[in-house]
């Protein structure tokens, strides 16, 4: 799997003239990511922080060589312009909108599989690569530092929480990717795995997972049959996340003995990856495998 993001990235903010459009849109452009147009339908030829304003993606594509689109809409347009970014041929969209109903993001997964295009999200914070100074999202960036500690998380917060942590270890990370919570992901944790195992700057990764669903075990899996070279450190939130209740995050949810905080970290240790009791611990032992 290619990267995410890297130095040729150049951003469209779908969803601009909004209120967290305008705000992340300003905060990206203060970190260093290179945010070129904006798109909003009906819109077109307004600025927002000196960003141009256009009515489609193709016409920010045409102009200025967008390649990598920031989904920043309400739900009930945003299937429509994830497949709008998909179909202008962009390399990634980020989709930080939540509550995207589930058959629709099957749908523009799989167009975007078919087109080459990944897609981070939905629901996610975004990715950020501190040694880039690049970030697609709404991660709070001074809590990342440059290092070559790759994160991936179904958890926003925590891994705003685990980055810093790991920054004042002076650790740094290389880069940070939200997989996003809801059921259906256009990432998961192998595809991330996949990405750092040929991330040369990356030399450790750590993996934030949380009760529901398979993706934690099917990591666990790909980390034995792989042989995976490098270092994994893992911490699974929800521990005492009751049965049949959704924690937080729609996909966050045990359903019998399925998706267990337990038998994650049963799968994850047997694999060989080191799992913490609590997010500060994660700093010391990836620096007993580093």
């Amino acid at each position: 799997m290619r990267n995410i993001v890297d130095e040729k990235t150049v951003v469209v903010v779908q969803g601009i003239t909004g209120n967290e459009g305008r705000f992340h849109a300003e905060a990206m452009l203060k970190y260093g990511t290179k945010v070129a147009a904006g798109v909003t339908p009906g819109k077109g030829g307004q600025q927002v922080h000196g960003v141009p304003v256009y009515n489609t993606v193709a016409e920010a594509v045409r102009l200025h060589g967008v390649n990598t689109s920031m989904v920043l809409v309400p739900a009930k347009f945003a299937p429509a312009a994830v497949n709008e970014s998909i179909d202008a041929g962009l390399r990634t969209v980020v989709v930080i909108t939540e509550s995207i109903p589930q058959k629709d993001s099957i749908e523009f997964i799989a167009r975007a599989q078919r087109q080459g295009t990944i897609i981070v999200g939905p629901n996610t914070p975004g990715t950020i690569a501190p040694p880039l100074k690049v970030k697609v999202g709404i991660m709070p960036s001074h809590v990342f530092s440059p290092g070559a500690v790759g994160i991936a998380s179904r958890s926003g917060t925590l891994v705003y929480e685990i980055a810093w942590h790991i920054t004042e270890a002076r650790l740094g990370q290389s880069l940070c990717t939200g997989i996003g919570g809801d059921p259906v992901t256009g990432l998961d944790f192998v595809m991330v795995l996949e990405m750092f195992r040929k991330h040369e700057g990356t030399k450790g990764v750590v993996l934030v997972g949380e009760v529901g669903g398979r993706a934690e075990e099917l990591a666990a899996e790909y980390i034995v049959d792989t042989k995976y070279p490098k270092p994994v450190v893992a911490y699974i939130a929800g521990r005492s996340a009751p049965p049949e209740k959704r924690m937080g995050h729609a996909g966050a949810i045990v359903v019998g003995n399925v998706g267990t905080a337990k038998s994650k970290v049963e799968a994850l240790t047997e694999a060989g990856v080191t799992v913490a009791d609590k997010p500060s611990d994660i700093p010391r032992l990836l620096k007993a495998r580093l």
